[in-house]
């Protein structure tokens, strides 16, 4: 998934860009919501993380925009307001889960998967696709009931497959997944990764559409 952190606190910002990027996310960090609203109109997220007291105005108000212009991104509230009254703010403004500070940042990885989960329309964790049994919450992968290590760049485009079943993913599409990475996107970058999951977990787990793009084999 590509994920929008929206955080002022820079302490805790590193904290939970460092766990979402090392569980196989990509991360896109901002401190303003006014920056957040840009990167959102130029790029597609899987899911955002919102503080509710930014420097320029409050989380709630850019959820609400969100909702009235009917964008329908997962998100989960991160905020140290811990009322009941405020949870209920949050939660009939269109958030799909409220995290309290401090939390725990494991418990922010499993918040993450179950509401990626909701929306993919696969409450379970565990999910089978021919020979290969996946675990989304461990971010694991038996093939023939062989563990099989994936990259961090790997497990994304692998997920970005798995969360859209039978759905052409163009190039362009499959490298967004991977801007957040801090590495240099070139022009044959999805080619290799493509065919190093095709080594990895078979030769048909990725269909090519020659000059359209890709999509998951059948099972």
């Amino acid at each position: 998934m590509r994920i929008l952190l929206i955080e002022d606190d820079t302490v805790l910002g590193a904290a939970v860009r460092d766990q979402v990027a090392g569980s196989g996310q990509s991360v896109d960090w901002f401190t303003r919501l006014d920056a957040a609203g840009d990167a959102m109109a130029s790029t597609a997220y899987d899911l955002v993380l919102l503080d509710l007291m930014l420097p320029d105005g409050r989380g709630i108000g850019f959820l609400k925009n969100l909702r009235n212009r009917g964008d329908a991104t997962p998100v989960i509230i991160l905020t140290a307001l811990d009322q009941v009254s405020d949870r209920i703010e949050g939660l009939n403004a269109g958030a799909d889960d409220y995290l309290v500070k401090p939390f725990d940042l494991a418990e922010l990885s499993a918040r993450i998967g179950s509401v990626a989960r909701r929306y993919t329309g696969n409450p379970n964790p565990i999910i089978s696709h021919g020979a290969l049994d996946v675990d989304l919450a461990a971010h694991s992968i038996r093939r023939d009931g062989k563990p099989v290590q994936l990259t961090a760049r790997e497990w994304a485009l692998f997920e970005a497959f798995l969360s859209r079943p039978g759905q052409l993913l163009s190039k362009a599409q499959l490298e967004e997944k991977l801007y957040a990475f801090d590495c240099e996107i070139e022009s044959n970058t999805i080619e290799v990764h493509v065919s190093r999951l095709r080594k990895k977990l078979g030769a048909q787990v990725i269909q090519t559409e020659r000059g359209m793009g890709y999509r998951l084999g059948a099972p």
